[in-house]
């Protein structure tokens, strides 16, 4: 077990939610170095703290007993990119189940404990989550309330988005509560379509390559010539070539689903400048995102089925049967518990 300094925690691991990136780690479409413990989306019970305790996003000092879940990443909080509001760009960023450490060994939640170090972003949970309901807000949930922070307000505005899996059905879902007067998602996969239903939208659209198709789909959601926004959740780059064409004047898209290389997209400058579109990406999240996620879910659980996308749960010692049934069968979420 390590020993801990100042700033530190250790977690008693008691649930880890297996993300898409986990699965390309695995596949070898993403570079990590080895060996390490793969695993981002956790929560768990702190074991032990350093005689100089964190403290969590409230100020409050963290204390044996505590049920947290933590930011993907550690950041120092003093290089220009942490003073600039980037923190989950930080010139010494550390992130939990990405890259092995000599001094955080035990730092991804596929394990028995995680070892948390300083400038850990940590929130206390309620008891009002269960631990389905709560892990993803640690990668998927924060995500999403980091792509409507710099979507701005959707109240009284329409929105399109691009998949439906756990990143496209919460933002359904944080649309539907910001009041938003149109939510149309769009897939290939007509369950997920259905799902989405349930996770407040209002329209579902079915993919397809003819862009007049899809443009009709949208004039009929909305009974207008576009939507405000569009965020694009499933890095598909034919789906981000033909979302400007799906904007109204004004409006705004927001990438969030191409985390890994996939080659150029093709759009024409001129329409993004006339008709004053703007498009901006965002990768992870700020903690403040992370403490918006908490509060989101801890608002509207009960609204909304989100234990329902963790469709499997498996023991630690069975997380390669996890893994194969999480590449088989393409689910929103697994999740592996510890033995206990």
């Amino acid at each position: 077990m390590p020993e801990l300094r100042a700033g530190e925690a250790l977690v008693r691991v008691d649930c880890c939610t297996v993300c898409g990136s986990d699965l390309r780690s695995l596949r070898g479409d993403r570079v990590v170095p080895m060996p390490t413990i793969l695993g981002h989306e956790i929560l768990g019970t702190v074991v032990d703290v350093a005689d100089e305790p964190p403290c969590e996003l409230q100020s409050h000092p963290v204390r044996v007993g505590d049920r947290v879940t933590w930011g993907v990443a550690a950041s120092c909080g003093t290089c220009d990119h942490c003073q600039r509001g980037l923190p989950q760009k930080c010139r010494s960023l550390f992130k939990y189940g990405h890259e092995p450490s000599d001094r955080h060994p035990l730092s991804g939640g596929l394990a028995e404990c995680c070892h948390l170090r300083a400038g850990t972003p940590i929130i206390k949970l309620g008891e009002e989550l269960s631990d389905l309901e709560a892990c993803p807000a640690s990668c998927a949930t924060a995500t999403v309330a980091a792509a409507f922070r710099i979507g701005g307000s959707v109240q009284g505005r329409s929105v399109l988005i691009f998949g439906a899996g756990m990143l496209g059905l919460t933002a359904a879902a944080m649309a539907t509560v910001q009041g938003a007067t149109a939510v149309i998602i769009c897939d290939l996969d007509q369950q997920r379509l259905q799902q989405a239903r349930s996770f407040g939208a209002s329209h579902a659209l079915t993919w397809t390559d003819e862009r007049d198709a899809l443009s009709a789909g949208v004039q009929e959601a909305t009974g207008s010539d576009g939507v405000d926004v569009v965020f694009e959740m499933s890095g598909a780059n034919s789906v981000i070539e033909v979302s400007p064409s799906l904007l109204k004047i004004g409006g705004r898209l927001v990438l969030a689903g191409s985390v890994a290389p996939a080659g150029d997209v093709v759009f024409d400058p001129e329409q993004i400048v006339r008709r004053l579109l703007r498009i901006e990406g965002i990768h992870n999240y700020t903690p403040a995102d992370l403490a918006a996620a908490v509060d989101f879910l801890s608002a509207h659980h009960s609204r909304f089925p989100f234990e329902s996308l963790v469709e499997q749960t498996f023991a630690l010692d069975d997380v390669n049967e996890a893994i194969a049934f999480a590449e088989d069968t393409r689910p929103c979420r697994v999740a592996i518990v510890p033995t206990r």
